[in-house]
């Protein structure tokens, strides 16, 4: 058996709201799917020395963590400062008890989470009552042990805000969600990945998010071996979202169509 690159795991993939959403009673918001429940879109990375690097910790980050087994971290990385992709950044506190912890976005979502956090930064008491947390602005490349992390500049809206892409050992993942538009010098970094991860909202236009049509316009152009969507709303279930892109008729580079991400998803790599 080959050894594991690179192992990527789903901690949510909902919008703002999460799915269901408080007071709803559409289909979506009932559905018996497992696969219809989204937390607050989030991934973890793990590398193929124990590398544990997170994209965003939204308000339910303590379950995901608990849910997901995590017992340590190396690195935090922002998309951006908004509430559903910070908020649960308090419950990093267990995992910086032995050393503090990166966190990594642009100066934008750097400046916003420490304003917000004031007091994380502030030297008013110590102890176990506040996470530990060293914030740095990327502009270009970071690693982690065997894994290579870039930044990729996009839209959201007005919003200056970053996707990630990770490299391990000749494997490439990208995630960027919540984008608008995407500029060519950043479109280039979304070609050839084994893995392209997008957010895509919902079927119908949104201003500040991509709906399904444009996010496959984005992955048919990168031709990624495999691409799937996160941060759904709950206008489509699972199911539905599924024959959408499987009716495109979109193929990956391993024949496989486009697929909407769930929570729990894992996806290896191995050379």
């Amino acid at each position: 058996m080959q050894p594991t690159t690179m192992d990527i795991t789903f901690l949510g993939t909902g919008t703002s709201h999460g799915i269901p959403v408080v007071g709803c009673s559409c289909a979506v918001c009932g559905s018996a799917d497992s696969r219809d429940t989204r937390w607050r879109s989030s991934v973890l990375v793990r590398g193929r020395s124990g590398e544990s690097l997170l994209v965003d910790a939204g308000p339910k980050f303590r379950l995901q963590a608990l849910r997901a087994g995590i017992d340590r971290l190396d690195a935090v990385f922002l998309t951006h400062a908004h509430a559903d992709h910070i908020h649960g950044l308090d419950d990093l506190r267990p995992l910086t008890v032995r050393a503090p912890l990166p966190v990594y976005g642009n100066a934008e979502a750097v400046a916003e989470l420490r304003e917000r956090f004031s007091y994380v930064f502030r030297e008013t008491q110590r102890g176990g009552g506040k996470p530990r947390l060293i914030t740095s602005v990327v502009r270009d490349e970071v690693a982690a042990g065997s894994v290579r992390i870039r930044a990729i500049p996009v839209k959201h809206g007005g919003l200056d805000i970053l996707g990630w892409k990770f490299i391990a050992d000749g494997a490439s993942f990208a995630y960027v969600t919540d984008a608008s538009r995407i500029d060519q010098a950043s479109f280039g970094e979304l070609r050839g990945l084994d893995l392209l991860v997008l957010g895509a909202l919902r079927a119908r236009p949104h201003a500040t998010h991509m709906s399904f049509g444009e996010a496959a316009e984005v992955i048919r152009a990168a031709a990624p071996a495999r691409a799937l969507v996160t941060h759904l709303c709950h206008e489509h279930t699972h199911a539905e979202a599924e024959e959408y892109f499987r009716n495109l008729g979109i193929l990956c580079g391993k024949g496989e169509a486009i697929e909407p991400a769930w929570d729990g998803l894992r996806v290896s790599f191995s050379n």
